[in-house]
């Protein structure tokens, strides 16, 4: 018998590097996939990737970028998903005014540097605020950061960028949720914070808000197995 599909979604330049440290834990209970965003430029058309890939019945589980992408599956196609799980994400629309176009200089001055400089260097910088701060002197986990990016190119980053800077609001997606819903993410991510999940949460109420202790952004990296633990828990596996 087979086992049912846990769809893995990864954000901004990340791949199944992000997702390698779970798979022991998890491939013992689902079948685990890998998206690839390929050259989309919206999450929409990164939802509809998804969905042309994916089997009829899944569970779904989005890091980042990868949370926003899993929010337009379920507008598109709710009935499809059996459990989500929203990780290290958020589900606003950029800002406007004054901090949305703060948002853009930011992410344009580190597209400029990918490539003026090439993607590690840029991706170097962006680490510094992605992990727990403690995490910074951590070479293997530093290097498998890098490694990731550079494994992109900066027309990808650019694309992506664009995609995410026209993001739609998700807060209805949020509130129309029916299936077991795990929102989730590191104490101390800096870029999309515990006060942004407890947001989700509030508009989500039947969701499960999990904190990792001693983690930032790249949560699913830094402490795999309190993330895989919590996973499982959502997915009802008693490990």
């Amino acid at each position: 018998m087979s086992l049912p599909t846990l769809v893995l979604v990864p954000g901004l330049m990340c791949d199944a590097a992000v997702w390698a440290p779970l798979l022991p834990s998890l491939s013992a209970h689902r079948h685990c996939v890998v998206v690839d965003h390929g050259d989309r430029d919206d999450l929409a058309g990164m939802a509809q990737r998804l969905l042309a890939a994916a089997p009829e019945q899944f569970a779904l589980a989005g890091h980042s970028m990868g949370g926003r992408v899993a929010l337009e599956v379920c507008r598109l196609a709710p009935q499809r998903v059996s459990h989500l799980a929203l990780m290290d994400t958020g589900h606003a629309a950029r800002a406007t005014g004054a901090a949305g176009d703060e948002e853009a200089r930011k992410r344009q001055s580190l597209l400029d540097k990918a490539r003026a400089q090439g993607l590690r260097a840029m991706a170097a910088e962006w680490v510094q605020g992605m992990v727990h701060p403690q995490r910074l002197t951590d070479q293997a986990l530093n290097a498998a950061i890098l490694d990731m990016f550079e494994r992109k190119t900066a027309d990808i980053f650019e694309r992506q960028i664009r995609a995410l800077l026209s993001r739609p609001d998700a807060s209805a997606v949020l509130e129309r949720l029916t299936m077991p819903t795990l929102v989730q993410c590191g104490r101390q991510d800096s870029w999309a914070n515990v006060a942004q999940h407890q947001a989700m949460q509030a508009l989500a109420p039947h969701a499960q808000l999990d904190i990792i202790e001693d983690a930032g952004h790249m949560a699913p990296m830094e402490q795999p197995a309190a993330v895989a633990a919590s996973l499982l828990r959502w997915l009802g596996v008693h490990a």
